[in-house]
């Protein structure tokens, strides 16, 4: 039986350990990290570009991908991700750092902690408790948001201005809510 190097073992470890993180921060939170699929993650980007020219915020903004793609198309507005996932908050840092994006800030925060005063547009694909959560977070704070946008889960207090349905297997919705 052949026996494992040391590299071998740091290696299994290290995959175990994030394993362990990841669901215990799906445990923690309520939901694992799952990234958009790259039809929605076009169409929230499309919706963006309408937007003005104020902070995109991500709220679970997860393994990066919409928001690396958001500091890439718009170069001139500061995009901001909150995440609490150790692992996609670390890959998305990391992919921060590779393409070099000083306009993304990433927070390892609770995004109901969250100031949204330079905030304009909020953008999320979280589940349906958490857009409760956010319904009432706006309703209770002081912000300048303009544009909410959401994948999927449709904001319980708000009527949507457009929504667009992807062509993909489940027809998936994207909102749009003008505040």
């Amino acid at each position: 039986m052949p026996v494992m190097s040391l590299f071998e073992i740091l290696l299994l470890s290290f995959f175990i350990l994030m394993a362990l993180s990841i669901i215990y921060s799906t445990l923690a939170v309520g939901i694992s990290p799952m990234p958009s699929s790259g039809k929605a993650r076009e169409a929230m980007l499309e919706l963006c570009k309408d937007t003005g020219k104020g902070e995109i915020v991500d709220f679970g903004s997860g393994w990066g991908h919409f928001v690396v793609a958001a500091a890439k198309t718009f170069p001139d507005r500061k995009i901001t991700g909150y995440e609490l996932s150790w692992v996609p908050y670390l890959t998305a840092y990391a992919l921060k750092l590779i393409f070099r994006l000083d306009n993304l800030t990433l927070k390892r925060a609770d995004f109901l902690t969250a100031k949204l005063n330079s905030a304009s547009v909020l953008v999320c694909y979280l589940y349906p408790g958490a857009m409760k959560a956010i319904a009432g977070k706006l309703a209770a704070e002081q912000h300048h948001l303009h544009y909410i946008i959401s994948n999927n889960f449709a904001c319980p207090t708000l009527t949507p201005t457009t929504t667009l349905q992807l062509n993909d297997f489940y027809r998936s919705p994207v909102y749009l809510y003008r505040l």
